[in-house]
C-alpha cells in the first residue's frame, strides 16, 4: 500500500470515534466536522473559511449549514458593514454535541498517538504540517494555471 492510500484508514478510524456523537444528536458527519471545525477554529467563521481551510465543496457546506441552522445549533448573522461578510455563531443548544464531540477528538488522538513519545508527536506534526504546506502550495500554483505541464507528466 502506498504510503498516500493510508491517510484514508486515519479519516476512517476518526469517523469511529465521532459516529456515537453524530448518531446521538442526528447529525451527518459534515454536520459535525463544521460544528467542531468552528468551535476548534472561532476566528474562521464563514461559509468561505470552511470551503478554504477544510477543503470542502460549497454545496455540502451550504447544505450542512442549512441543516444546522435549521436545527437551531448554529445562526448566521449579517454584517452590518458588508451585506455579503455572514459570520457563523454556535449557538447554546450545541454545547453538549461540542462538549461530546471534544471527547471523541480527545480519545481518537490518544489511540492514534499511542505508544509515540512526545518529541515523536511533535515531529510526526511537524513533518505533516510540511506536506500539507507543499500540497497546499502546489494546488495553489495549479489553481493560477503554473503547473499544468508538470501536472500532466
Amino acid at each position: 500500500m502506498f504510503f498516500w492510500d493510508q491517510h484514508k484508514t486515519i479519516t476512517s478510524c476518526y469517523e469511529l470515534f465521532t459516529r456515537k456523537v453524530c448518531d446521538r444528536y442526528q447529525l451527518t458527519q459534515m454536520e459535525y466536522d463544521i460544528l467542531m471545525f468552528l468551535h476548534n477554529n472561532p476566528k474562521h467563521n464563514t461559509a468561505a473559511d470552511i470551503v478554504k481551510i477544510r477543503k470542502s465543496t460549497k454545496s455540502h457546506v451550504s447544505t450542512s449549514l442549512k441543516a444546522l441552522e435549521n436545527k437551531g445549533l448554529i445562526e448566521r448573522i449579517q454584517s452590518a458593514r458588508n451585506k455579503k461578510h455572514i459570520e457563523i455563531v454556535i449557538l447554546n443548544k450545541a454545547e453538549s454535541i461540542i462538549e461530546d464531540g471534544m471527547k471523541a477528538q480527545k480519545e481518537f488522538a490518544k489511540n492514534a498517538l499511542d505508544g509515540l513519545t512526545e518529541e515523536e508527536k511533535y515531529m510526526c506534526m511537524a513533518v505533516f504540517n510540511k506536506i500539507c504546506a507543499n500540497a497546499d502550495a502546489y494546488l495553489k500554483k495549479y489553481a493560477e494555471g503554473e503547473n499544468e505541464k508538470s501536472f500532466l507528466l
